[in-house]
């Protein structure tokens, strides 16, 4: 029996470890551990327990538990602002736009004519950002990779950049990747301002791009719409001014504002291992001033900044708000959108990285998703308003034909909004834009890529596969009524590669391939995909490695199949085998 206390009630702050709450209930720690155990929970000495663990804990000894510590953001300033001291921000921007469109070139022009004029030889400091003064005002550019990174952020919760600047090739129109950055932009809520880019060159049309860019939603000032349209030539550096111009026109419709008075808080943009340095990030202060000396805490994360650079590789004492800067003197590598905080003290700091470290398992798991199966539940306890939906199909008329039905679907609790769309395979790209704006995926004729698959299984997104358009709206429909039937699922078992073909008389085409991932069995049903589009569905009529038939090829090894009444097999495309389970219905 444990020893009779005298004050039953023991306090904690957030987290307490296994040997310390054995000591202050008065209990052996082996016992502990022991009853820890028991519980399905094997621990050490020097383990954390959340205050819900050791709640339950205590409760076996007849001791509770009461959480002092103060709630994780009331740690975090959270004192409203005064009016009299906010001040204007410079706004924050992001280069977007189709691969050859001029993006890297744009991006060398206005750092040529506005940043370099101020340095010593030209040598700027590559942070991830730089600052741009453009009529005795500054402007911050993201230098990133493009709208991958750009989601990637905001799938961690970031809101990072105020204006996309989307850059459109005069001489080639619309493409896939620009469609991509708009959908992209319009999730995010994040006006765009446009760059027609490459006016110089022989065959380029404006207007052109003005018409297909209206189709899009995006309709000129100039045609009685809101958006911004600069024509430029990024390799003649023509039209910077002017594009800059309306950038900062833009920002003054926006109204961007900071305190610079209180402690700082912002985003993290890059973070790297430097030698003789140790971990080094990038980040945008986007409120508050940020000072040497500063206690911060970034995800699981802390320390007290050594040092503030700039952009120039200059050392700074302290950095405003929308300023980018290297700062040195954090525990660990923090994730790119992590936001972080200065607090008061490093003992804060240090508490709220103890914290969040122990609750990031938990918090990975239970990051709000939307599936059809439990839209219905969502829906009745008025989570949701926006059933989001991302479309990928193998041909534009299937595309256009789900985008109406689906829109047809909206009832006065929900509406179904079609947030992209695209012809081709589920790729990366489209996981992470679903994965940040919790939507689903329906593929339509079209498989993910093997990365999206892998991804889209790590994010908890919802990939719905799909060959009859009245089935997607059916589903969807039921989901949204709450009669959603048991499902049948697929289970990929592997894929091959044809890596050669061979045409036998009175056999068919053979398929000589090698097993990329998984494995590939005689029985299995089997696709044929040429670039993550179905072109076929069956089955195998044969399965040989050499010369021997053979009931499976794992992978790393190669075998010759032929497939059922089929013979148009090409070399590139690829084969994959699945079988197909009953799930019972998971709606409450």
């Amino acid at each position: 029996m444990p020893p009779k206390a005298s004050k039953r009630l023991l306090k904690i702050e957030e987290v307490v470890t296994v040997g310390d709450l054995a000591h202050r209930m008065g209990i052996k720690a082996a016992d502990v551990i022991k009853k820890l155990i028991e519980m399905g929970m094997p621990s050490t000495l020097n383990q954390l327990l959340d205050a819900d663990t050791a709640g339950i804990l205590a409760q076996e000894y007849g001791f509770e538990v009461e959480n002092v510590a103060p709630e994780m953001e009331s740690l975090i300033d959270q004192e409203a602002d005064k009016e009299e001291d906010l001040r204007p921000r410079p706004p924050v921007v992001t280069i977007m736009g189709h691969v050859d469109h001029g993006k890297t070139t744009l991006l060398d022009g206005i750092r040529e004519s506005k940043v370099t004029e101020t340095e010593a030889g030209g040598i700027t400091q590559h942070i991830g950002a730089y600052e741009v003064e453009h009529n005795g005002r500054r402007l911050v550019i993201l230098d990133t990779p493009g709208h991958e990174a750009f989601t990637a952020m905001r799938a961690r919760g970031a809101s990072v950049t105020d204006i996309v600047i989307l850059v459109v090739g005069a001489d080639d129109g619309v493409m896939p990747q620009t469609i991509e950055a708009i959908d992209h932009a319009k999730a995010a809520g994040v006006p765009i301002v446009v760059a027609v880019n490459k006016i110089d060159k022989p065959g380029a049309q404006p207007d052109r791009i003005r018409q297909q860019l209206s189709d899009r939603g995006l309709l000129p000032e100039e045609w009685g719409g809101t958006t911004l349209f600069a024509n430029v030539s990024a390799k003649k550096r023509v039209g910077i001014n002017e594009l800059l111009e309306l950038v900062l026109l833009q920002a003054d419709v926006l109204e961007l504002k900071s305190n610079p008075k209180k402690f700082a808080r912002g985003t993290v943009l890059e973070s790297r291992l430097e030698k003789g340095r140790g971990p080094v990030a990038t980040v945008l202060v986007l409120d508050g001033t940020l000072k040497v000396g500063d206690a911060i805490v970034t995800g699981s994360h802390y320390g007290r900044v050594r040092a503030l650079i700039n952009y120039k590789g200059k050392r700074l004492e302290e950095a405003p708000p929308g300023t980018p800067v290297e700062i040195q003197g954090l525990t660990g590598l923090p994730d790119a959108g992590q936001k972080f905080a200065v607090l008061k003290d490093e003992r804060t700091a240090r508490q709220i990285a103890l914290h969040r470290s122990e609750k990031e398992r938990e918090r990975v798991v239970s990051r709000p998703r939307m599936s059809l199966e439990d839209l219905h539940r969502k829906i009745d306890a008025g989570e949701v308003k926006d059933l989001n939906i991302v479309i990928k199909s193998d041909v534009q008329g299937s595309m256009e034909a789900l985008q109406f039905s689906l829109g047809r679907l909206a009832t006065e609790k929900v509406k179904v909004k079609v947030i992209h769309s695209g012809v081709g395979g589920i790729s990366e790209s489209d996981v992470m834009l679903a994965s940040a704006s919790s939507a689903v995926i329906i593929g339509f004729n079209v498989r993910p890529e093997a990365k999206g698959a892998d991804l889209a299984e790590r994010e908890g997104v919802d990939i719905r596969l799909y060959s009859i358009i009245y089935d997607v709206v059916d589903d969807v429909r039921k989901a949204m009524e709450g009669l959603l039937e048991p499902t049948l699922k697929e289970v990929v078992q592997g894929r091959a590669e044809v890596r050669n073909t061979f045409h036998i008389s009175k056999i068919g085409t053979i398929a000589g391939c090698g097993v990329i991932s998984g494995k590939i069995t005689r029985n299995s049903n089997i696709r044929l995909l040429r670039d993550n589009v179905v072109v076929f569905d069956g089955k195998l009529s044969s399965l040989k490695r050499f010369k021997d038939d053979v009931r499976e090829v794992l992978e790393g090894y190669e075998c010759g199949l032929g497939i059922e009444n089929y013979n148009d097999i090409q070399v590139g495309d690829q084969i994959e085998a699945y079988t197909i389970e009953k799930i019972a219905g998971t709606l409450v």
